[in-house]
């Protein structure tokens, strides 16, 4: 009992440990931001930086859309046998939209980014280190958290977003066109509804936890990354253990979120 007990222990104060670590790096990457945007420099050059973006962005996009379009076909195909038993299937428009903007959409963005985007990103910088190319660069006078961490977790904090824009707005064109051309639902009072029951605080609550997740993804796997000890082997282990980590940090903060900017709400009745 007392091995188990000092087992959890154990675990927890890691847990504290790494968030602490992270806390520091979040605190570097943003003192390094502060000092570009004083300097009017950039952090890094700008093929860097453009690297990041496509392959944060661009190089994205597909698999946020392919994400985006099945998870509203799947929302509006299940719905309408639960809404036509009460004969209002026409308000699958504001339960398909609502559920993509306010939590689907970033939610599924951000886990897409952390598998496609975040293990490459701990594999690259976690091979960096154990090859030493992190030590070069410090010995060239080059900070390995303003060249390397900077651009990925600003791009990421960009670019979350739109990403997330693009998501569900070909979620909802799906649902909608499943719904209405496959289901027979009205398209009318489908469109009405969505219209008057999801607001530009819905769109303001998605982009903001989309922004978050983006940030605290780039963040996560820069740091396991540049932590990374043990060989080829050590980069494996980092590049799971950041993934696990990403999506649990978007379920948590995707409920932290949703209560923080519910108590904001311009909108709610109670």
């Amino acid at each position: 009992m007392l091995v188990l007990i000092a087992q959890l222990g154990a675990i927890f104060t890691n847990a504290i440990a790494e968030v602490g670590r992270m806390g520091m790096l979040l605190s570097e990457v943003m003192r390094w931001t502060y000092l570009c945007i004083c300097r009017r420099q950039l952090p890094a050059p700008w093929k860097v930086i453009l690297k990041q973006m496509y392959f944060i962005g661009v190089s994205s996009i597909p698999v946020v859309i392919t994400t985006g379009a099945f998870t509203g076909m799947v929302l509006a195909y299940e719905s309408y046998f639960q809404l036509s038993k009460l004969g209002v299937t026409s308000w699958m428009g504001p339960l398909v939209a609502n559920s993509l903007v306010l939590q689907l959409g970033p939610v599924l963005t951000g886990v897409m980014l952390a598998g496609r985007v975040g293990g490459a990103m701990t594999a690259e910088l976690g091979t960096m280190a154990v090859t030493e190319q992190l030590d070069a660069l410090r010995t060239m006078g080059t900070d390995p958290v303003r060249y390397l961490v900077v651009p990925r977790v600003i791009s990421a904090t960009f670019l979350a977003p739109i990403l997330t824009a693009f998501a569900f707005v070909v979620g909802i064109l799906a649902g909608f066109g499943l719904a209405v051309y496959g289901q027979g639902v009205d398209g009318h009072y489908m469109w009405q509804h969505t219209k008057e029951f999801l607001v530009w605080y819905d769109f303001l609550t998605g982009m903001t936890k989309a922004a978050v997740f983006g940030g605290s993804m780039a963040l996560i796997c820069c740091y396991k990354g540049i932590n990374t000890r043990g060989g080829a082997e050590g980069v494996g282990r980092s590049t799971t253990e950041a993934n696990v980590a990403c999506c649990i940090s978007v379920l948590m903060l995707n409920l932290f979120l949703t209560m923080v900017m519910y108590v904001f709400d311009p909108f709610r009745s109670v």
